[in-house]
């Protein structure tokens, strides 16, 4: 009967502890969740502050009595927002389209094809991720320049047609695929092409939709080589169009309607994300997973 009791109590108590535990995480996780999310919050709090009622705060509040539309319409009309919108869609799925097509056929070829200096071109490949991002972008203004292609939306899509990384990570999931399947469509008389479009790309899939997430939230933020190769408003992205806002739309004092402006361009990769979470973390997982 002691015993019983004994053992009674060291269950009590290590349920108590587990219970403790838990609580403890779930207070930790959402405290990190409010670090986190609280900029967004202010972000779109902000926006819908009028002008005059953000100036006369000299307290912030974290709430506002008289909200307001105001800045979102004026995000619109100060500078050609809606153009910016639709060029940063077209280069974002141009740049991506493309991007999957030349990864696809290169993880495949050092995947799956037997050729002479495999491993050697291969580790050469992946020696390029060593080469700081500066260089590169030095480089491609030099090529992009000297073929006239400034201001112009090839000049803007060419260097991000391709991805070192994108292909490592592609390769190694291609990889994981067996052998035999590879060798019993051989014997069927399948070319490697339709291999490809039929089993591997299927398979992949997870890994593919991940890859192209991340290519489409790499585009659309996309700055520095914007920045660097277009200065014609024709071209601008929203990258651009954030910097116009700030020197030739509202000026550098109308936070609200900069804030306005940039949720208007976040709310597209906000709702990517919100419907293929589950798809980014099952093809990052898969991804990392050998066997």
């Amino acid at each position: 009967m002691e015993n019983s009791m004994d053992y009674q109590k060291i269950q009590t108590t290590a349920m108590t502890r587990k219970r403790i535990g838990v609580a403890v995480t779930y207070l930790f996780l959402a405290f990190w969740a409010v670090i986190v999310l609280f900029p967004f919050y202010w972000m779109i709090l902000t926006s819908f502050k009028s002008y005059s009622a953000y100036n006369s705060e000299y307290i912030p509040k974290f709430f506002t009595l008289s909200p307001t539309l105001q800045n979102y319409a004026d995000a619109f009309t100060a500078v050609p927002l809606g153009k910016y919108l639709a060029n940063t869609a077209l280069f974002t799925i141009i740049t991506t389209t493309a991007m999957l097509f030349v990864i696809i056929l290169a993880a495949f070829a050092f995947a799956r094809l037997e050729f002479r200096g495999k491993n050697l071109a291969f580790l050469l490949f992946l020696s390029l991720m060593m080469i700081p991002n500066e260089l590169v972008v030095i480089t491609n203004f030099v090529t992009i320049t000297n073929l006239d292609l400034r201001n112009s939306f090839p000049g803007l899509i060419l260097p991000s047609i391709t991805s070192v990384f994108y292909i490592y990570l592609l390769k190694e999931n291609f990889e994981q695929i067996p052998d035999s399947l590879y060798y019993a469509a051989k014997v069927d008389g399948t070319s490697d092409l339709k291999y490809l479009l039929k089993v591997m790309i299927p398979i992949s899939r997870p890994t593919l939709i991940t890859i192209t997430i991340l290519k489409v939230i790499e585009c659309w933020n996309s700055y520095v080589w914007p920045r660097l190769i277009t200065d014609d408003q024709n071209y601008f992205l929203v990258s651009n169009g954030i910097q116009e806002i700030r020197e030739n739309g509202f000026g550098r004092e109308n936070i609200p309607a900069m804030m306005a402006a940039v949720v208007i361009i976040s709310i597209p990769l906000i709702l990517l994300f919100l419907v293929f979470r589950r798809k980014v973390m099952e093809g990052v997982s898969r991804g990392g997973t050998k066997g």
